[in-house]
């Protein structure tokens, strides 16, 4: 069985260092082999399974959903998201569900913030405050006034990141239903994808209580079906459940996955975009996300060709890209 390099074990160690509180898991996958290890500061711990918030890995299970609509011809890519959103102005241009799904949309970065929200925002996480506060808040009526204020262009805009933009794609999927798009992922996770241990928002009898940059317990961001930002971030899941997602997709046992790995889009530096997927230039098969929330990390990479995964979780948010170089470095290492 696949056994961790030293230099992945370099890299996990220098992370979990100074991290009173931290579990760290890493799984991977291989020719039919799954493992999962689990690290605390002082070394490997028990491999438990343990509950994360997985932040914006979210956004490939919404498109993912989207992708099953398009497959059943409930939706189309080419749809403008006015065809799913009531009170629109008639007159005015609104981007694509496969702009939006690729971030080329022309959103603000900064959505659904105030440029001194944002700002605010960005100097309390520096300075390591309100990780255990939830920011992300939208109703219907902030998402209508967003989108009036935003005048864009028919056109593929430079690629910049938008949670807001996935909460419209989240938010067209629900109208589709009927349900809303919080009952319908929850389904959707369920019983579509069969993951018993994948739900959104955060449970308290079954999440890990996140840690802040000081070692204080700081516990999880809160969600709700009525924070119309959900379909951008409010996913938990285990290594488990998310190695299992990572063989449906490189597998590609359901069939409208296949739209979701393929090139749709520009992307940032070496990078192109399928739905949500960040696609290695290269290597199109190499597909990638992470996500974060105040006090969580997560990265998932898979490379369907060698038929590989590799998924790492913490309960902490760790330092510049630390989930994303130790889930790399394995990927490498299942790719030799």
């Amino acid at each position: 069985m696949f056994q961790l390099d030293s230099q992945t074990m370099d890299l996990i160690n220098k992370t979990c260092n100074g991290k009173k509180h931290i579990k760290l898991t890493v799984g991977f996958f291989k020719e039919g082999n799954t493992a999962i290890r689990v690290f605390g500061e002082h070394g490997e711990t028990a491999a438990e399974s343990h509950t994360y918030e997985i932040g914006s890995i979210t956004k490939t299970f919404t498109a993912s959903l989207l992708s099953n609509y398009i497959f059943e011809n409930k939706m189309q890519l080419n749809d403008s998201i006015q065809k799913y959103i009531v009170g629109l102005n008639a007159n005015n241009y609104y981007p694509t569900l496969r702009r939006i799904a690729t971030h080329t949309a022309g959103y603000s970065l900064i959505y659904p913030f105030s440029q001194r929200e944002y700002l605010n925002l960005t100097i309390d996480m520096i300075l390591g405050k309100n990780q255990g506060v939830n920011p992300l808040r939208m109703d219907l009526d902030k998402m209508k006034m967003l989108i009036h204020k935003s005048r864009l262009s028919d056109t593929d805009y430079k690629w910049k990141y938008s949670n807001f933009g996935y909460s419209l794609l989240g938010y067209a999927t629900g109208v589709v239903s009927g349900r809303g798009y919080w009952d319908t992922m929850n389904d959707f996770l369920s019983d579509e994808l069969g993951l018993s241990h994948t739900y959104l928002g955060t449970n308290h009898n079954k999440n890990l209580f996140g840690f802040g940059t000081k070692n204080q317990k700081l516990g999880n961001w809160h969600w709700d079906k009525h924070n119309l930002i959900a379909p951008a971030g409010a996913i938990s899941s285990t290594a488990e459940d998310l190695l299992a997602y990572a063989k449906l997709n490189m597998y590609e046992e359901k069939p409208y996955f296949m739209l979701c790995h393929q090139k749709h889009g520009r992307g940032p530096q070496n990078y192109e975009m399928g739905l949500a997927w960040w696609l290695r230039q290269e290597n199109n098969n190499i597909m990638e996300h992470g996500g974060g929330t105040g006090c969580f990390s997560s990265y998932l990479a898979i490379d369907k060709g060698k038929k590989a995964a590799s998924v790492v979780l913490a309960n902490y948010r760790l330092g510049i890209n630390s989930d994303k170089k130790i889930a790399l470095s394995i990927l490498e290492g299942l790719q030799k």
